[in-house]
C-alpha cells in the first residue's frame, strides 16, 4: 500500500462564511512566527536587544516575500501577464525562494546600514530561522499538489491529482514527493546552522562563550542551500527554463555557491563582532 495513499491533500485548510484559510497560507505564516521567536532566541544569546530583532526579522521578512513574489511572477510571466490580479494572491502559492533570499538581504544590508550594526551578525540570526522556515513551508506544496517530481511506484510516492499532473506524465498517478526531500534535508540544515551558532556559546557554567566569525552561519545557508536545491532540480518536473542541460534554478544555486566561495577565499567579512547595541 502507498504510504502516502490515505492523505488525501486539498488547498483548503478550513472555510467559515467568507473566511478562507488556506494550508500554504498558514504554513507561510506559522514559519515566519517560529522564524521570529527563533532569532530573538539567538538575538538574545549573542547580546542583541529583542526589539532591533523584531524590527529586522519583520523588515526582512517583508522584502523575503516580496522579493519572493516578484521573481515567481518574473518565472511565469505569460500566465501573470494574462492573470494580473493573481499576481497578489500569494496564499494561492508562488513564492520563489530564491527571489526570497535576495529581497531579504537587501533589506537586510540597507536596515544594517541605517542603524549601523554589522549585517553579517544579524544575517547570521536570519539563516537558521530561514532553513527551518522552508522546511516548514515546503508542505504547503504537498497541499497544492504542485512541484512533485518525477513518477514512481515507491511506497512513498504521493497521489496527484489528474487536473495537477502535467500532460506528458498524465497516465502516471504516484509521484516522487519533492516537497519532502526538500523539507527533510532543510531540517538538517536549519540543525546544522543552529547548532553552529549555539554550541560555541556552551562552554562552562556561567562563563559566555566565544561567538563564531559573523558571516559563516549565512554562507553555510547560502551554501548549503544551493547544494540542495541544485540536487533537487534533477528530481522535479515543475516548467521552468532550461539552459545548457541545466534547470533555471540550478544555474542559480550554482552562482549562488561560486559567491559563496569567493567570499570564504578572499574573507570579504569582518573577523570581529562589533558591539550589537
Amino acid at each position: 500500500m502507498n504510504f502516502f495513499h490515505s492523505f488525501n491533500p486539498h488547498p483548503i485548510l478550513f472555510q467559515y462564511g467568507f473566511i478562507t484559510v488556506r494550508w500554504y497560507g498558514f504554513l507561510i505564516a506559522l514559519a515566519l512566527l517560529l522564524g521570529v521567536l527563533l532569532s530573538v532566541y539567538l538575538g538574545k544569546k549573542r547580546g542583541f536587544k529583542t526589539d532591533d530583532v523584531l524590527d529586522f526579522v519583520l523588515w526582512a521578512a517583508l522584502g523575503g516575500i516580496v522579493g519572493a513574489r516578484i521573481y515567481a511572477v518574473f518565472l511565469d510571466f505569460s500566465y501573470y501577464r494574462e492573470n494580473f490580479w493573481a499576481i497578489f494572491k500569494i496564499w494561492e502559492g508562488g513564492l520563489a525562494i530564491h527571489g526570497a533570499i535576495l529581497g531579504g538581504l537587501i533589506v537586510l544590508f540597507n536596515w544594517s546600514r541605517i542603524k549601523k550594526i554589522s549585517f553579517w551578525s544579524i544575517s547570521d540570526l536570519l539563516a537558521p530561522a530561514l532553513a527551518l522556515g522552508q522546511a516548514i513551508g515546503r508542505w504547503g506544496n504537498f497541499f497544492n499538489q504542485e512541484l512533485f517530481g518525477r513518477p514512481t511506484d515507491w511506497l512513498w510516492g504521493i497521489f496527484i491529482a489528474p487536473e495537477n499532473r502535467p500532460p506528458q506524465f498524465f497516465q502516471f498517478e504516484y509521484f516522487q514527493p519533492a516537497f519532502l526531500y526538500e523539507s527533510i534535508l532543510d531540517f538538517i540544515l536549519f540543525l546544522i546552522l543552529f547548532f553552529v551558532l549555539v554550541f560555541p556559546l556552551l562552554t562552562k557554567e556561567g562563563v559566555r562563550g566565544r561567538f563564531i566569525r559573523p558571516g559563516l552561519a549565512t554562507l553555510l545557508y547560502l551554501a548549503g542551500y544551493s547544494v540542495i536545491r541544485f540536487l533537487m532540480e534533477f528530481v522535479r518536473i515543475d516548467k521552468t527554463a532550461v539552459f545548457g542541460g541545466l534547470r533555471w534554478p540550478q544555474w542559480v544555486s550554482l552562482v549562488i555557491f561560486i559567491v559563496v566561495l569567493f567570499l570564504v577565499i578572499f574573507k570579504n567579512y569582518k573577523s570581529k563582532i562589533p558591539n550589537s547595541q
